[in-house]
Parts: structure tokens; sequence; C-alpha cells
């Protein structure tokens, strides 16, 4: 009996001994790399947090807010045109109804009931200005720094695994899109260990792709490069047309085009002065020089142009002719089928250039 006893007893011990060596090795098994695990409240959780947090500046030129955007399909008034707002494209269509004339004022009118997405992607049903007024009031104002990150963005599909340590499981999930990340990443518990499936890839404001292969170097991705850009945290729908402008565009519509005339012209709150160049022209030359003509009389000044994107500075000087110039910002290339415009603005101070070749 005594040996039969001692068996049973040898038999458990080795049991637990088997059972505590398997538990050890899965533990050993399941210990990811430190610098792929994402620590919740860290520097880097906090950096992808506001990376894929909800942009609400995009929609401005609707709801003035920078830290919501309204739930697409909504319908608007733009000055009095009733707008079908399906998608962010038609936000330029709005755009394009304000851009109609300079001399109006520009109004827009929500119709109601509408819902709003928060910055944590949550929705929120509104049914007058003054229930949209209650959120917006707790915004940030116009270009006043905030949480998110805009200059850059990752790129999809990303995959991730989580093990709960409290009930032992392990699950394996792909994201197709900020929301889906963001939503996870804001489940993530203290006892969760959570790793990324690297390299991730992750594109910047200036348009490069960069590859980053553990955490990391993500953080000193986010943190090198999230000042980079304009976010463009503003109401003023009109100063970001020239995302896509380059000098050396630029360049081939100013010399490409001959006998350019001032359709716009606006300089120290002076009003509308294009008048007084009625019969002028304007011709810019790859060295540099502009050359003006009015009747029998020839003004030479010089041009040159710096820069990038929304940023491009052009310097005009026509000594003759001071109401041209200035350090001014390209504004917009706008190329319709009769005409170009090339648009200058500094502050309130603007000069519109336009031609009849394309």
């Amino acid at each position: 009996m005594k040996i039969t006893t001692l068996k049973i007893a040898f038999l458990t011990l080795s049991f637990l001994l088997l059972f505590s060596s398997c538990r050890k090795e899965e533990t050993q098994l399941i210990e990811p790399p430190e610098e792929e695990t994402l620590v919740v409240n860290s520097t880097v959780f906090n950096l992808i947090k506001q990376t894929i947090s909800n942009d609400g500046s995009v929609d401005n030129i609707i709801d003035k807010a920078n830290c919501f955007k309204v739930k697409l399909p909504v319908t608007v008034l733009a000055n009095n045109i009733e707008i079908e707002v399906n998608n962010e494209a038609n936000y330029e269509t709005i755009e394009d109804v304000f851009d109609e004339f300079d001399d109006d004022e520009d109004v827009i009118e929500i119709t109601f009931p509408i819902t709003i997405i928060l910055e944590d992607y949550s929705q929120v049903n509104i049914g007058n200005y003054a229930e949209l007024s209650n959120f917006s009031s707790n915004c940030n104002g116009e270009n006043i720094p905030d949480d998110d990150i805009e200059c850059v963005d990752f790129q999809y599909p990303i995959t991730a695994s989580i093990f709960n340590s409290n009930n032992e499981m392990i699950e394996t999930v792909t994201f197709n899109g900020d929301e889906s990340f963001y939503v996870f990443i804001n489940e993530i518990e203290q006892y969760d260990i959570v790793t990324i499936d690297f390299p991730v890839t992750v594109s910047l404001s200036d348009g490069t792709i960069t590859n980053v292969q553990n955490l990391n170097e993500l953080e000193v991705v986010m943190n090198s490069y999230r000042d980079t850009c304009d976010e463009d945290d503003d109401n003023n729908y009109n100063d970001d047309d020239c995302n896509e402008c380059t000098i050396i565009q630029l360049t081939s519509y100013l010399t490409g085009c001959q006998d350019w005339i001032v359709d716009r012209l606006r300089r120290d709150d002076s009003g509308n002065q294009e008048d007084y160049y009625d019969n002028y022209v304007f011709n810019f030359y790859p060295d540099g020089t502009v050359i003006s003509t009015f009747s029998i009389w020839t003004y030479t000044g010089t041009w040159t142009a710096s820069g990038s994107a929304n940023n491009i500075i052009v310097v005009i000087d026509i000594p003759t002719l001071p109401d041209c110039n200035n350090e001014w910002t390209l504004h917009e290339i706008e190329e319709n089928p009769n005409e170009t415009k090339v648009d200058f603005i500094l502050g309130e101070d603007q000069i519109r250039y336009v031609n009849d070749c394309n």
C-alpha cells in the first residue's frame, strides 16, 4: 500500500514539474522583443495615437472646427447654392462657389440634423447650430497647436498581435485604416502584451516613403517629422490651393505664355486697382527679367521664385510700377480651357495675372 502511495505521489510530482516546465517554456516562447512591444502610455504609444486620431480640420470650410468633422453625406447651401457633399472632393465644389466672385460675402448654411465624428471616431448627432457650437467651442482656435499629428501617415495594412495575460488568449488583428487602428490602440489595457508586425511603412508630408523596423525607429521618425508641415488648422479654405505647385510649373506658365495682363490687384486696403493697369501687358523671361509695356512706354524689372508647394515665394520688382512689387506667395495656378490665371497673395494684398494661353 505504501509503495502504491509513493508511486502516486511520484507521478503527481512528475506531472506538476512537467506542467511547470511547459508553462515556463510557453512563457519564453511568447516573450516578444522589447523594441516591438507597445506599452500603454509610453511615448511611442501616444505618438501613434496622435497620428491616427481623426483630423477634424479637413472640412473647416463647412464647420470651422478642428477637433471634429461632419459625417458625409451632408447638404449645405453655399451662397444660396445647394450642394450635396458626398465625399471630400466636394469641399472643392464649395470653394469654387466661394471663389466665383471676389467682392461678395461667402456664407454657408448646414442642413440639420447632422452627425459629427470626434477625434476618437465616436459619433454625435447634432440637431442645430447651438448644439454644433457647444462642441466647436471646445476645439482649439485657428492655427493653435493641438495633439494630432498630420505630417506623418501610416500605410496600411498593419498587423498586430495581442496577448491578454489575464485570460492567456492571443489574437492577431489586421488594420486597413486609421479608424480601426485607433479603436484597437484605444482599447489596450495595462495587462495586454501588444506587438506590431514590422516593418511598417509611413509616408511623410513631403511625399517621402519610409520603412521603419521597430518601435524605437518609429518614435524617432514621428518625433522628427511631426511639425514639418502646415497642418492647415484654420478656416481659410483658400490657403492650400498650391499643394502640388512647383517652381518648374510656375516658370513654365509665366515664361511659356506671352502678354499677361493684371486681372486683379489689391494693395494696402485701397480696394481694387486693376483698372489702373488696363492695357498693360507683362512678359516674364527665364533669365529673371520681367518687362511691362503700355502704349509706347516700357518698364523693366526682375522676378525670382523660391520654395515649394504652398510656400513658393515670388519676388517681383519693377521700380517704376510699385503696385506690382512684393514678396508674393503663390496662391494658385488655375488652368481653364480658354485661359490661365496665376494668383499671388500677401496678407490682404493680391495680384492675379491672366492669359488666354494654356
